[in-house]
């Protein structure tokens, strides 16, 4: 059993004169992060490596969840090929995921993810939003192998208001 549990960074702020790597999260972004990593955590999913995109809203959200779940900062790997807006890339990085980690919680972007999502997944998704997760399972023993899934959930900032 495989196990993919995608993130998609905060809402962001566009009042910087900064590039797109370096927009940071808005107050509102910090908050609707910290409530869907505490609703995430009494599901008590085990995650064996994390990854996000080297994006630093990508990176703020990934270190917000990592302290709210309490996982290790030696389990986070920041990695180009998640800083992808179509999701072609995010496609190729799971595909090639080390067959010993199991359950992995990957940080990014829209479209990417929710056009990854809804490719793997067996619930269709409008969009994943800002802070949004989906929990995606597979009954797979290799990462190459993960085609059509099951959706086991999702969570949303608005659901949580």
């Amino acid at each position: 059993m495989k196990t993919l549990v995608l993130v998609r960074h905060g809402k962001s702020s566009w009042d910087y004169s900064v590039g797109d790597r370096d927009r940071p999260l808005q107050e509102r972004g910090i908050r609707d992060a910290l409530k869907v990593s505490s609703a995430f955590k009494p599901q008590a999913v085990k995650i064996d490596k994390v990854f996000s995109s080297p994006a630093n809203r990508a990176l703020h959200t990934c270190m917000i969840f990592m302290r709210q779940l309490g996982l290790p900062l030696a389990k986070v790997e920041v990695t180009d090929e998640l800083y992808d807006f179509s999701g072609e890339s995010v496609f190729d990085f799971v595909e090639k995921l080390d067959d010993a980690l199991d359950s992995v919680l990957v940080f990014g972007h829209n479209h990417a993810f929710t056009y990854v999502a809804n490719s793997l997944g067996n619930t269709y998704i409008d969009n994943v939003s800002t802070s949004g997760l989906v929990h995606l399972d597979f009954n797979v023993d290799f990462w190459k192998s993960v085609q059509k899934g099951t959706t086991k959930q999702t969570i949303f900032p608005k659901d949580l208001r």
